[in-house]
């Protein structure tokens, strides 16, 4: 059993030091402007009566932006917009807490989670990682994941996801990988490509083509269908191509130049955003489309709509759009050995056998508050992930039926005036969090040089979100 936070020897939360080393985010950066204000509150800030109450008649009644959903898109368009140019916003959620999916606080133990699974920071832009620093501090953070995954030899095995030299040096019986040259031969002898020579045409053809038939069944078929309901085969190939193939020993989960983790949460950070600016006004609890139909939305210059582009359009009957939810069954474990229940932060179940895709631990987290981080906290909370088609959207499952009904709802926003749509579930499209950030920033530079809130770019040339793999 573990005996403490999944570590090595640079730190809590670090990789091993050739691969921590390619981590620009060296030490504790940016700002915490509340923090540094006077408020020392590890966990979300309490809000006031009106925020909470969905009241739009106390709210003003002529605004330049109305804004639906605090999320990362919203947030970035409102701070942008009242920071550089004076624009006022009225930003509206359905749920009672700000930062979407974002949304992290701290249990009566003291422990911080989140709400709706693991969120972990990575960026290769130099201006995504510039701006967030304006609105937290950030601690260096190396994701790693394991799997638990059964050998050849029967016996089950901890191992890098994803796969590295170790993980499948683990898993095959008379396989002794040494060096970045015989991993990448291994591969090489492995991997079938799609019939014929064309390029593959669904999930499972990418994935044989990339990792080959042994790590695709351990690791990524079962996987795939607990988190899609789908087997690969009934995916489009974009979803498994992305499998990385690493020759190295290199077991962080991400490449990305800049990791990091918020160091009193991601809450904070649209707390910073947006509390106390007086060009901004929330409203949580608050429905949308009920105040639409009712007629009680204040006069705006433009709607900001960053919730479901097929619930925008529910009133045409057209056909849903399929999305991947996530069912959380939390757990306190009042004492394990060594305070921890798992070996690391997030441990992956690769099997059938078994109906969760993995179990997060967020007391490995080097963000956690003072009292956690000096070991006073005994417990700790697991969170084992479902999948699910029920329950909030996460994930916008990609296959032709789906990407040609987008497209013609696209068709119609097209045409919507006065309205932009923004953000993930807008654009049927996953994006990580700095790519909603950036999409988000590079639309209000069209607002400054054109007037016009629109994106400069095509969702899809954000490349592929993390999403699950």
């Amino acid at each position: 059993m573990p005996t403490g936070p999944f570590a090595s020897s640079v730190g809590v939360g670090r990789a091993e030091p050739e691969w921590a080393a390619l981590n620009l985010v060296t030490g504790v950066c940016g700002r915490d402007g509340i923090h540094e204000g006077g408020n020392d509150a590890e966990g979300p800030l309490p809000l006031g009566d009106d925020i909470m109450s969905g009241d739009l008649s106390t709210c003003p009644r002529d605004v330049d932006l109305l804004i639906v959903g605090a999320g990362l898109s919203g947030a970035v368009l409102a701070e942008r917009c009242s920071r550089e140019l004076g624009m006022t916003s009225l930003v509206i959620d359905k749920r009672d807490h700000l930062g979407g999916n974002c949304y992290d606080y701290v249990t009566a133990d003291g422990i911080r989670c989140s709400k709706y699974g693991a969120h972990l920071f990575h960026t290769q832009h130099e201006r995504v990682w510039r701006y967030v620093q304006e609105f937290s501090q950030w601690l260096p953070f190396d994701h790693r994941v394991k799997g638990r995954v059964v050998a050849d030899d029967g016996t089950t095995k901890l191992v890098p996801i994803p796969p590295t030299q170790e993980t499948v040096n683990a898993l095959f019986e008379n396989t002794d990988v040494q060096g970045e040259a015989e991993m990448q031969a291994w591969y090489d002898t492995e991997r079938v490509a799609p019939p014929n020579g064309r390029s593959a045409s669904n999930g499972e053809e990418a994935a044989l083509s990339r990792v080959g038939p042994r790590l695709y069944e351990k690791i990524f078929r079962h996987y795939t269908k607990k988190q899609w309901d789908k087997y690969p085969k009934e995916l489009d190939a974009s979803v498994l191509m992305r499998l990385p193939c690493r020759t190295s020993t290199d077991d962080r989960y991400f490449p990305d130049q800049y990791q990091a983790l918020p160091a009193r949460g991601y809450t904070r950070i649209f707390e910073n955003m947006l509390l106390g600016d007086p060009n901004v006004t929330i409203r949580l609890n608050c429905d949308f489309f009920r105040h639409r139909t009712n007629g009680t939305l204040p006069k705006h210059g433009l709607l900001v709509y960053t919730g479901q582009i097929d619930s925008y359009y529910a009133a045409l009957g057209m056909p849903k759009l399929e999305y991947r939810s996530l069912r959380f069954e939390e757990e306190y474990v009042p004492s394990p050995p060594g305070g921890f229940y798992q070996e690391l932060m997030v441990v992956n179940y690769p099997g059938e056998d078994v109906p969760y895709t993995r179990i997060v631990e967020y007391k490995h987290t080097p963000n956690q508050p003072r009292g956690t981080r000096d070991g006073k906290v005994a417990g700790t909370v697991i969170a084992r992930e479902y999948s699910t088609d029920v329950g909030e959207p996460y994930y916008p499952v990609p296959n032709p039926e789906n990407r040609e009904l987008y497209e013609k709802y696209a068709t119609l926003a097209a045409k919507e005036r006065g309205v932009c749509f923004v953000g993930r579930l807008a654009s049927y499209k996953y994006f990580n969090m700095d790519q909603a950030i950036l999409n988000a920033l590079e639309m209000f530079d069209n607002l400054r040089e054109t007037g016009r809130l629109e994106p400069k770019r095509a969702p899809h040339e954000f490349g592929p979100g993390d999403g699950p793999k």
